[in-house]
């Protein structure tokens, strides 16, 4: 009678825990999304959360924000126009920078996004600069790709333009701060978290 009363109690412990366990589990899971969640929004400066979220659903990018393969995208193209510099700091304050471009398929995605404005030497500023005789990105990382047009195209300078209705890897072109234009402002997605939230 002792042992089968031992059993029961054996097995009733089990029980609890094993929902102790999965208990513990979930709570680890959320602490975990919580981590993610802080870490991302500890990267800016000014940003509310219901710029992504609203109730219990949130978005990858923010309001205005065109998201692609885990990055959001703003495109600035009203009026005034920016020199580069300009448009550097205007990224920066939205938590930002200005566009660097990883690969051929960012590029395609950036060339079909934008249309021709104003003139065919205006462009969209890259974060993209010239710095001693090297072209760099804003992340710190030198150029590999140069899908520049192949000649001199508008006025000559130390930063880089995307020219919009030319082929993808031929669509670069350099300028001046002076020159002012429209320009892509990129920042990180929240993939991972929005795909986890409920």
């Amino acid at each position: 009678m002792k042992m089968g009363k031992l059993q029961n109690y054996s097995e009733e412990l089990e029980m609890k825990m094993g929902k102790l366990q999965n208990h513990s589990e979930v709570l680890t899971h959320e602490n975990n999304d919580l981590n993610l969640w802080l870490n991302f929004f500890l990267k800016f400066k000014n940003v509310q959360v219901s710029n992504y979220c609203s109730g219990e659903k949130c978005r990858p990018c923010q309001e205005g924000w065109v998201e692609f393969q885990k990055k959001c995208y703003l495109f600035i193209d009203e009026q005034p126009w920016k020199t580069w510099k300009q448009s550097d700091e205007h990224c920066k304050s939205k938590s930002a920078d200005l566009v660097t471009i990883d690969h051929l398929q960012e590029q395609e995605f950036l060339s079909k996004q934008i249309k021709s404005y104003y003139d065919e030497y205006h462009g969209f500023w890259l974060g993209l600069r010239e710095i001693n005789n090297r072209w760099v990105w804003t992340d710190g990382r030198n150029d590999t790709l140069g899908f520049w047009m192949g000649s001199v195209y508008g006025p000559s300078g130390p930063f880089a333009l995307l020219i919009p209705g030319k082929t993808p890897t031929n669509s670069w072109d350099t300028s001046d701060n002076g020159f002012l234009n429209k320009f892509i402002c990129e920042q990180e997605a929240l993939v991972k978290l929005e795909a986890r939230a409920r």
